[in-house]
């Protein structure tokens, strides 16, 4: 269940290790930031917002991935190509953490990729994303290889078969137009709503086994938008609902995770982290391993359990 006979790849996306087998690697977190009703930054969407309010926040990611080992990003939702390089200016002078940009429009994506690629930070860009709904697949490719951008996203998803197999397939049908000859090449598979999540997470079983690529999916798009159910459930039960999807999700066999809004953070880190922790000993007592990673939040936390298990080979398979 948690180890795939095909070799699952492992890329470096600016000094952070993303895919692996099961347990190998905690997911990456994607935290978004700028987005419509941000209490964070309150944009203007005309470039003002209060930046000091967002440098905290960034400030709090950044201690928060460091004191859980699951590391982070953030990607910026902008409506323009000059909004996108006011945000793009400003993380780059407070943060030392990649980024993405959020732009649904392709054009004003393109040109906000460009403007990535004026600065000379592709290292730390990760493009969000080769969609199934991109007319020009093969064009979009060459321009982003023209740029020089190294990380990709591709976001599987078959209309017309909503299926896990459906994803699969939209995947390969992306990769068949060169999608896949990137650096790093990481899979959306495309969260539609809560219950449907699972779809997501069996799709990224499914390609981990055939392709090893990375894999994950924006779970927070599953619990923020069920948003009768604050009325429902009140506050707290949404907060509880939210963490309890995104670390769940997170743990069968996702790589990464667009987590929902930066202010989030502070729940859904450890929500991850501890449902890795789980996933760690689950792996462990599947295969007898628990890989060397120092920053594994089981590492950070119970490194004298793991010694004791490593010693007496509890549960080591073939012993």
């Amino acid at each position: 269940m948690f180890r795939f006979d095909k070799e699952q790849k492992v890329f470096n996306f600016s000094g952070i290790p993303v895919g692996g087998q099961p347990g190998e690697n905690p997911p990456l977190m994607i935290a978004s930031l700028f987005h419509n009703k941000d209490s964070v930054s309150k944009t203007d969407r005309k470039g003002n917002f209060d930046r000091v309010r967002t440098k905290e926040m960034l400030k709090q990611v950044e201690q928060i991935s460091g004191a859980t080992g699951v590391p982070a990003m953030i990607a910026m939702v902008a409506n323009t190509p000059d909004e996108a390089k006011t945000y793009i200016d400003f993380y780059l002078e407070n943060t030392s953490m990649p980024f993405g940009i959020d732009m649904w429009v392709a054009d004003q994506r393109a040109k906000a990729t460009e403007y990535v690629a004026q600065l000379g930070v592709q290292d730390k860009f990760l493009y969000n994303s080769i969609t199934p709904w991109d007319k020009d697949i093969k064009g979009q490719v060459q321009r982003l290889k023209d740029l020089g951008i190294k990380h990709v996203v591709i976001q599987a998803f078959d209309d017309q078969d909503q299926s896990p197999a459906g994803r699969v397939k939209s995947l390969e049908a992306i990769m068949a137009q060169g999608a896949d000859s990137f650096e790093t090449v990481i899979v959306d598979t495309s969260v539609m709503n809560l219950p449907s999540t699972s779809f997501s997470l069996v799709a990224n079983r499914m390609i981990k086994e055939k392709h090893g690529l990375p894999c994950g999916g924006a779970y927070s798009n599953g619990t923020h938008m069920w948003k009768e159910i604050k009325d429902i459930w009140g506050l707290d039960g949404f907060k509880a609902m939210d963490a309890v999807v995104q670390g769940m999700a997170s743990a069968l066999w996702s790589d990464f995770n667009f987590c929902g809004p930066v202010i989030t953070a502070p729940r859904v880190f450890p929500a991850v982290a501890s449902a890795h922790m789980l996933l760690t000993t689950l792996v462990y007592d599947e295969s007898g391993i628990i890989y060397d990673n120092p920053n594994l939040p089981l590492r950070k936390y119970f490194g004298e359990f793991i010694t004791k298990l490593q010693e007496g080979g509890s549960r080591k398979k073939g012993k």
